[in-house]
């Protein structure tokens, strides 16, 4: 069906009848400062093949993840996906039953909805896990507004480690969910205090691990300190394969795990789709966002599967709903329990050393350029480098002589006084020549 415009008699009726002035209006919750302030520079019309011409030469423009060597991770990361996952996924009896409202006609889907919670539980070293959520960092949000709900305080203490994309996301929702953010300054070698910000009012504490600069640390000293007071640690996690290597959260304290699951079974997809993985303890259960799906025996006793928990608005009165986010990216979490299923725990350990030994190799050949500083003393994957001057002009530098070279830090926190910072990180598909091409690149752009 084509595309059929609405005239401005029809605008106009639109706009009356929901009560607003102009179109406009409908964007006051945008920042002016985020919003265009003229029509983008394109044709009014042009016929399809003009229209497909002009988008692809557009599209030409960027620089995909496998057209070089590729460093880039700040939360999405370059992993091989085996190709079954792919047709796995595109069987019709997995893509056209998304959504299970119907049990008895969706048993396959519940069935892998079920492994994957038992997959995301055992992984983060927690006791019970959802049927996914939209994306990491909207689930970090949930689990801020569930830590309120359990301790009834409204105070949550987010560490200078914490992605600056999920950190963003938390403030956002503070605006509106009567909930007080006390956001640490950018920590960039992990050496915030933030137990001394912990206290009587506080109802959660919210740590990345490894952190947004790819350091590591102990978590059960935070976990410590607020148990004694009464708050609970959010754990948040960016890199789903790190957790085949380093101690799972859920074994040093915390009580809440979150984080984004793009690397296991998902491509980078210009930015998503992308799932969140939620897990938290038993006695929190009936607070957990999004959905469960449980097993149980049908009147044969037959052993069936079902959701045995829905707090999402679309099930439950507005009022009663623990999340209104109403999607919980199933295909995503399907890809996900597959490659997971296909790489078990040998695999899946398996890959986080050879990422862990290939960033070593990256992070020992880059210490050795002259005025680069590796500024990490512990690590998984990923890590951060100094360099003199502009970083994000050095990044442009290599992504001109085909090597995306990592993430300035000064994209994601402008004018906090990072610019001379890039988060680099190293996956399963990086050779020995593309680290070559980074270093060489690197060299020439200094």
């Amino acid at each position: 069906m084509r595309y059929l415009p609405h005239t401005d008699e029809e605008r106009q009726l639109m706009l009356q009848r929901i009560g607003v002035a102009g179109i406009d209006d409908l964007f006051a919750c945008i920042p002016a400062s985020r919003r265009l302030k003229a029509g983008l520079d394109l044709p009014r019309h042009k016929g399809e093949q003009e229209v497909e011409r002009i988008l692809s030469s557009y599209s030409a423009q960027n620089m995909p993840a496998g057209s070089g060597p590729f460093f880039i991770g700040a939360g999405a990361y370059k992993h091989h996906v085996p190709a079954s996952v792919d047709h796995l996924i595109q069987r019709s009896e997995f893509l056209t039953s998304y959504t299970p409202y119907q049990p008895e006609i969706s048993q396959g889907t519940l069935q892998i909805l079920f492994e994957f919670q038992t997959q995301v539980a055992n992984l983060t070293g927690m006791e019970i896990a959802n049927a996914s959520m939209y994306d990491g960092s909207t689930g970090c949000m949930e689990a801020v507004l569930m830590a309120h709900r359990i301790t009834r305080r409204h105070k949550a203490i987010v560490s200078g480690g914490l992605h600056p994309q999920c950190a963003d996301v938390v403030q956002d929702m503070s605006a509106m969910a009567n909930v007080q953010i006390e956001r640490l300054a950018p920590d960039v070698t992990a050496n915030e205090d933030i137990t001394a910000s912990i206290d009587a009012q506080t109802s959660c504490v919210v740590v990345q691990y490894p952190d947004f600069y790819g350091n590591l640390r102990d978590l059960s000293v935070i976990a410590d300190k607020c148990h004694e007071n009464g708050a609970l640690l959010i754990a948040v996690f960016t890199e789903a394969v790190s957790l085949g290597l380093i101690e799972p959260p859920g074994a040093m304290g915390a009580d809440i795990v979150v984080g984004e699951g793009q690397s296991i079974g998902n491509g980078l997809n210009f930015g998503g789709p992308y799932l969140g993985l939620f897990a938290t303890r038993q006695k929190y259960l009936r607070q957990m966002p999004g959905r469960i799906a449980g097993q149980t025996l049908d009147a044969d006793h037959e052993r069936g599967y079902v959701l045995t928990l829905s707090t999402r608005e679309q099930h439950i009165r507005r009022e009663k709903a623990t999340s209104n986010i109403c999607t919980n990216s199933g295909l995503c979490a399907l890809a996900f329990s597959i490659h997971m299923s296909l790489l078990g725990e040998k695999g899946l350990r398996q890959l986080a050393r050879v990422n862990h030994a290939n960033a070593v190799k990256l992070a020992d050949m880059l210490a050795g350029i002259d005025r680069v500083e590796v500024l990490n003393s512990t690590f998984f994957n990923e890590f951060t480098i100094r360099v003199p001057g502009d970083a994000a002009g050095v990044i442009e530098k290599l992504a001109g002589k085909g090597v995306l070279g990592g993430v300035p830090v000064s994209r994601l926190l402008p004018g906090a006084g990072l610019d001379d910072l890039i988060v680099v990180a190293a996956t399963e598909v990086n050779t020995d020549q593309d680290r070559q091409a980074l270093l060489d690149g690197l060299k020439e752009a200094l």
